[in-house]
């Protein structure tokens, strides 16, 4: 595990940059943190490094914002608003889990069981003007 301070949102935005080129394409990532945590700005860094320009906004509530960088797919969910992990099923998550896709999942403990363990755990804290980021890989 390793963790760093944060000192704005543009060390928040770096801070994605650095672990996105070290992810493998079809990783899963999950970014926990409390609302305004900065998990969303985490995820801006990430695309801005491999060029895309266009808007990065929490798919609070469309559940999902896919973007394609490159041909390259990647997932960026956001499951605040699920009352029950079933309701996943409706969106066919089940398939996106096992897609090539790189998966970045905002409040994975809303999926409970159904979706995929993480490769890498995300997680933002506010402290003080800045924020706290711990980053762990899995075995």
């Amino acid at each position: 595990m390793s963790k760093q301070f944060l000192a704005d949102e543009a060390a928040t935005e770096a801070a994605g940059a650095a672990l996105i080129a070290r992810l493998a394409p079809s990783s899963i990532v999950y970014l926990s943190g409390d609302l305004g945590a900065g998990k969303t700005t985490f995820v801006r860094g990430m695309l801005r490094s491999l060029g895309y320009s266009g808007a990065v906004k929490s798919p609070t509530y469309t559940l999902l914002e896919p973007y394609e960088i490159d041909g390259r797919e990647i997932y960026h969910f956001d499951l605040y608003r699920i009352n029950d992990p079933e309701e996943l099923l409706l969106i066919g998550i089940d398939e996106l889990m096992t897609s090539p896709a790189l998966k970045l999942i905002e409040w994975p403990e809303q999926g409970g069981e159904i979706i995929a363990p993480a490769d890498v755990t995300v997680s933002l804290a506010v402290e003080g003007t800045g924020r706290t980021l711990n980053v762990c890989q899995s075995s």
